[in-house]
């Protein structure tokens, strides 16, 4: 089978997004299908066997970690030379939206999948109004697929009633090779302590320090439990306002990991706090429960999918008063409270992530493009 993916985010980029296309991609190329990758210039020419065709782009206002590719004529020469069996298209923008019309023009059976909620993101922008309109033009976009993939049953949900048509799961996926809880370490504890003394519980956040991440929510919980510290990992540009607001406070900004420093990172916390409510399903979560680390999310997006309360990890109420502070601070508290039951946590949440490969996801996904293959060759055939 030839897939070629046109992607609004790819390497270098790290994120949720990069992590699932890269192992995705990898599974694919193993198993011996053929993969080309249009994405924002400035990406690598290979990945795992697969050819990346980077093109221009121009950075988004609001978001300019996110680059809006600008497909021209050598997209539509790249496609004409692949002779891809199906196009599938990750979060259209721009250059998705070059992948839909190279998709109909010729005749190429599509698949699109929703990754960023960016209705919601608008509201933490200043920019609430526009969420209807960007919700008509996702509808517009995505109803051009024969098939759409959402990563949670919540999204699933979500998009459905929206108006988008044709939805399905398609499955999470963690590296459980790489995340695991052995890699807990004294050495990498220090570090994300940086100044602060290990006299109390280390609680650890990863991922994109941005506005619609909410971590500015975790500072209430330091407040109300004293002998917590926190260890900011990642980077983003809502670093420097976060600095201000975690000023004075037991708080370490311990900047980008990645490999092996990472997965330590995860494995020697004490609890994972992911404070999102805008999340399609949050990978960072799996990752930490891979690493044998409970976790604590909101219970709205993707996230009860993946948090099973008081067994593999808490979920917290980010709609109760005050943005859920209370409700947040309560489930932290019940994460921590007890030695025996957080262990048991540790434990169920590692075989939480054990049930999720990426093997699996991907042999999934082929099953979803031979599905919407066959549905295209029947209709060609009436």
């Amino acid at each position: 089978m030839k897939i070629a993916f046109f992607t609004e985010t790819f390497l270098p980029k790290v994120d949720g997004i990069v992590t699932r296309l890269t192992k995705t991609i990898e599974n694919l190329t193993k198993s011996g299908e053929e993969v080309l990758i249009f994405c924002p210039e400035g990406c690598p020419d290979e990945y795992m066997g697969a050819r990346v065709i980077g093109v221009p782009a121009m950075p988004l206002p609001l978001y300019p970690e996110l680059k809006l590719g600008l497909p021209g004529p050598a997209v539509s020469g790249a496609i004409e030379a692949f002779k891809p069996d199906i196009i599938h298209v990750v979060n259209p923008a721009v250059l998705g939206l070059g992948g839909i019309w190279l998709a109909k023009t010729n005749g190429i059976p599509l698949v699109a999948s929703y990754h960023t909620h960016l209705p919601k993101y608008l509201e933490h922008y200043g920019m609430g109004m526009l969420e209807p309109l960007l919700w008509e033009l996702l509808k517009a976009a995505h109803n051009q697929a024969s098939l759409n993939l959402c990563t949670s049953s919540a999204m699933v949900q979500e998009l459905s009633e929206k108006g988008i048509q044709h939805t399905a799961l398609w499955q999470r996926g963690v590296d459980t090779e790489t995340f695991r809880p052995e890699l807990r370490s004294e050495e990498m504890r220090k570090k994300l302590l940086g100044e602060n003394s290990d006299e109390g519980s280390l609680l650890i956040y990863v991922g994109r320090l941005s506005a619609e991440k909410q971590i500015e929510r975790i500072k209430p919980v330091l407040e109300a439990l004293p002998h917590t510290r926190l260890a900011l990992v990642g980077d983003g540009p809502y670093r420097q306002q976060l600095e201000k607001i975690f000023e004075n406070t037991p708080t370490t900004f311990v900047g980008y990991l990645s490999g092996d420093a990472l997965a330590s990172a995860y494995a020697s916390g004490d609890a994972f706090l992911f404070p999102s409510s805008t999340e399609t399903l949050g990978l960072v979560l799996l990752e930490a429960m891979a690493a044998g680390c409970p976790v604590v999310g909101a219970n709205k997006g993707g996230i009860p999918d993946i948090i099973s309360d008081g067994i593999n990890g808490c979920l917290y109420d980010p709609d109760e008063v005050n943005d859920g502070t209370e409700s947040l601070i309560n489930a932290t508290k019940q994460l921590l409270g007890n030695q025996i039951e957080r262990k048991a946590m540790r434990k169920a949440a590692r075989l939480e992530a054990e049930r999720w490969g990426w093997f699996k996801a991907t042999e999934q996904l082929k099953g979803f493009y031979t599905d919407v293959l066959e549905k295209h060759s029947s209709k060609i055939a009436a």
